[in-house]
């Protein structure tokens, strides 16, 4: 598959994605999915551990961190992966 491939492919799951409420998802699917777009979107995070701290940032930092040693195209497929596994168990 080629990268432009992929692209669109990732691009239609962010759609579907956006028309997806936060309450029809548990909480650890939400991380996940978070985890993969900013890794497919920024690559691996560069984590700066400022004065303040907010627990919902917390989470969502650590659940970016434990997936940083994926690539930006291995985070784009789980992430289209895991949108369509939302659907599917849905329908």
């Amino acid at each position: 598959m080629s990268e432009k491939e992929l692209e669109v492919r990732f691009l239609e799951a962010v759609e579907i994605a956006s028309q997806m409420t936060q309450s029809s998802l548990p909480q650890d699917v939400q991380l996940r999915l978070y985890a993969y777009y900013k890794q497919a979107t920024f690559g691996t995070i560069e984590y700066n551990n400022s004065g303040s701290f907010d627990l919902r940032n917390a989470f969502k930092t650590n659940a970016w961190m434990q997936i940083s040693h994926l690539s930006v195209d291995e985070a784009k497929e789980l992430y289209i992966e895991a949108i369509h596994a939302i659907v599917n168990e849905k329908k």
